[in-house]
């Protein structure tokens, strides 16, 4: 049996979206109980030329946003870059899995063929659409939740592998 698009891509990013809304729940419960400023992990980085927490967050909920849309062949919705507190992220992140489930499998399976063109500052990147899926968007998407986990964690909020899982 295959695996399809929509299987590959909505299902598993959802999951993965609930886990980051709770872990983001977490670090703001995690800074009110110890009287923590909760700037100091939104904007925490885990090296100087990264980018901080709030724009993890961001750019995760931009990647799989980008490819549901990119994929079924409709215009990628735009959320300014403005969240400032982790209800804002949470925020960020429900929109994201709301925008998510509006999509029916139909609209995005079959299409591993379709050519996927991304802009970036100096190029343009094209993929078929299951390499786009598989080899930029999973990744990605992937790397910067973790990072914001990882950001958390180094900062001692208590998390383990079962909440970034979804367990």
């Amino acid at each position: 049996m295959s695996l399809s698009m929509y299987t590959a891509l909505v299902p598993p990013v959802t999951r993965t979206l609930e886990a980051l809304s709770a872990i983001l729940g977490k670090a703001a419960q995690h800074c009110e109980d110890r009287g923590i400023d909760p700037q100091a992990f939104l904007q925490s980085r885990l090296f100087p030329d990264m980018f901080p927490l709030t724009k993890q967050v961001q750019i995760a909920t931009d990647m799989v946003k980008g490819a549901a849309a990119r994929l079924s062949g409709q215009h990628i919705p735009v959320y300014p870059d403005a969240e400032t507190t982790f209800a804002e992220l949470q925020d960020r992140v429900r929109r994201t899995i709301d925008y998510l489930n509006t999509f029916e499998p139909e609209q995005i399976d079959g299409t591993e063929e379709r050519e996927i063109v991304i802009p970036l500052r100096d190029r343009e990147v094209r993929f078929d659409g299951q390499t786009y899926l598989t080899s930029w968007v999973l990744p990605n998407f992937h790397f910067h939740v973790v990072t914001t986990y990882n950001l958390l964690r180094h900062g001692g909020v208590a998390l383990g592998k079962r909440d970034f899982l979804g367990g």
